[in-house]
């Protein structure tokens, strides 16, 4: 233990967490720019009725749209301010803040890469990432040092092998290497795609492209972090994130690897970029030394990461099919999921029966991502129910007939219809959740 915590409490080159604090920084504040110009502020939190929540943050509020633009506004400067790495540990705490609780405004808005943009941000926060390169080492001079502890960049290389590592697990299925889904359906749509339409439009283009992703997402992190093939794999990290990113609407999810893999190259990188040679480096390094302390937060973080990913082996059912455990699993471009949601509701006292549309309450965007997530859907029904209740139907009850086509496959139940989703607690939603059925994915001949 003591030979572990000296190896990583050796100083390495605090240029590259200088270097991705920067990047990281630049790209969040265009990011954000990008969304207050774009009218995605509108889209996702203005026009919307009904927002769903995460169970650990329903009190999460949505402002006023001037409100959002405000804190918009806030977090980007936040962004900028620590690329500049000026004010850095009140400027990172204010992007997370500013950053986390837009993404619980509304949890259909969950995406992988916005997960990946916290951990990216909590790590670097706790991190000398500013005492270089930044605006605060020419007002501090005392500040500036030259050195890390080698802990810091394992833990972002860590990071960032637990997306590609877990991605690799997560398509490491029938559907994926076998049947080419769901990307055969995906690229179906994609054969006008200028210069590599034709390739798209292959028939075995589908697995091809299966067997290339699983086999880039299972093997990248050894090419990264072997010195010798480490160039020419970042270039492959390149090429790959620019055609996923070209093909695929996964906003900023290609940039973001693009430029956070950086941190895989020797720690001196943007000295030697920039013709600066490395300084010399300490005995120790001046900050972070790997206390016991220090070492059992890490052992902590690694294993939640670990474990995160892999908990819906503990759950019943497919996740695909059941989500349970789909969120903060890396599992990325693995399914494609085809619903619709009819919401019966029965009034007891009265007899009277409705039939409720989605489309009452939500944004087409909310109902497809609805469709095929159990528990969006009862959300969505104890929503109508109280709905109902301040109309003057008291204690209705709410049922689903939600009908999903997971991959390609027929329209199956996903819930039970003869539950009422209205007097059922949120931890128990799974119960609802009826088999996977045991159809095989649409063929590749289908298409």
């Amino acid at each position: 233990m003591s030979a572990l915590l000296h190896r990583a409490g050796r100083p390495v080159d605090v240029a590259s967490l200088a270097a991705l604090r920067v990047l990281y920084g630049a790209l969040m504040c265009a990011a954000l720019v990008r969304a207050m110009a774009t009218g995605w502020v509108e889209q996702v939190l203005v026009e919307p009725t009904f927002f769903f929540k995460y169970a650990f943050a329903p009190w999460m509020p949505v402002w006023s749209p001037a409100g959002l633009y405000l804190h918009l506004g806030v977090t980007a400067a936040c962004a900028a301010l620590v690329a500049l790495g000026l004010f850095y540990r009140v400027a990172i705490v204010g992007f997370l803040v500013g950053f986390t609780s837009l993404q619980l405004m509304d949890l259909t808005n969950y995406l992988n890469h916005y997960y990946l943009v916290v951990l990216l941000g909590a790590l670097l926060g706790v991190m000398p990432a500013h005492r270089a390169f930044s605006l605060d080492v020419r007002r501090r001079p005392d500040l500036r040092i030259d050195a890390a502890p080698a802990y810091m960049v394992w833990l972002l290389r860590f990071q960032l092998a637990c997306v590609y590592v877990f991605a690799a697990l997560a398509k490491l299925n029938a559907d994926w290497l076998l049947h080419g889904q769901p990307l055969a359906i995906w690229l179906a749509s994609r054969g006008e795609t200028p210069l590599i339409g034709p390739l798209i439009a292959h028939p075995a283009a589908p697995m091809v492209m299966s067997w290339a992703g699983f086999l880039f997402d299972a093997t990248i992190v050894l090419w990264l972090s072997w010195r010798r093939p480490r160039a020419l794999a970042w270039l492959a990290v390149l090429g790959f994130h620019t055609a996923t990113g070209l093909l695929f609407d996964i906003g900023m999810f290609p940039l973001i690897m693009v430029t956070a893999t950086t941190i895989f190259f020797d720690p001196s990188w943007p000295r030697r970029l920039l013709r600066r040679p490395p300084p010399p480096l300490p005995d120790a390094a001046p900050v972070g030394r790997p206390t016991p302390a220090i070492a059992a937060v890490a052992t902590l973080w690694v294993a939640l990461h670990v474990a995160l990913p892999l908990r819906h082996y503990a759950l019943p059912g497919d996740v695909l099919w059941s989500e349970a455990g789909m969120r903060w699993s890396w599992k990325v471009l693995v399914r494609a999921k085809d619903g619709a949601v009819t919401f019966h509701v029965t009034d007891p006292a009265s007899g009277r029966r409705f039939a409720v549309s989605p489309g009452r309450y939500l944004q087409p965007r909310q109902e497809s991502e609805m469709a095929g997530q159990p528990d969006l859907i009862h959300q969505l029904a104890r929503h109508i129910a109280g709905d109902f209740a301040r109309r003057g139907y008291p204690d209705v009850e709410v049922r689903a007939e939600a009908r999903v086509s997971l991959n390609g496959r027929p329209a199956a139940l996903l819930l039970d219809p003869t539950v009422d989703l209205a007097a059922l607690d949120p931890d128990a939603i799974q119960r609802a959740v009826r088999p996977m059925p045991d159809t095989p994915p649409l063929s590749l001949g289908a298409r």
